[in-house]
């Protein structure tokens, strides 16, 4: 299931006025701006789906970004149930020729409760395995 997605854009207000536009019939909103603390995370503005949030089910966000120079424009979030689960797939992508883009711990900036790893693809696409404390356990 996919977690978030992070849209990399050559300008973040007029991307988010099309995003509001596009997303606002299949009832996401906008979650607004997050403002960075840190070097590795950028200030990101944000959509969600009904479920984010929620409790009751995983949901889904879209965070826009400032493109950067010779960047591929890809960062994809893939839910994982638990921590060990994130250590077995940053492992696997690791193991399959992707590179180390963030070892896997609490990023505590977004979330005491919020445990990912990150990688890079062979294209230099990014890819997180996260899992959240708010995610409820999802049906087996």
């Amino acid at each position: 299931m996919i977690d978030h997605v992070y849209i990399s854009v050559s300008d973040i207000d007029r991307a988010a006025a099309f995003y509001v536009g596009a997303l606002e019939p299949l009832g996401w909103k906008e979650i607004g701006t997050f403002e960075s603390t840190t070097d590795y995370v950028p200030d990101l503005f944000g959509f969600c789906d009904r479920a984010y949030g929620s409790g009751k089910a995983i949901g889904c966000s879209i965070w826009l970004r400032k493109r950067k120079e010779g960047e591929t424009g890809l960062y994809l979030g893939l839910v994982a149930d638990t921590r060990a689960e994130v250590d077995a797939a940053y492992a696997a992508a690791l193991s399959a020729g992707g590179q180390d883009d963030g070892v896997p711990g609490v990023r505590a900036y977004f979330d005491t409760g919020y445990y990912a790893a990150n990688v890079t693809d062979l294209d230099g696409n990014r890819l997180e395995f996260v899992t959240k404390r708010m995610n409820p356990k999802r049906p087996v």
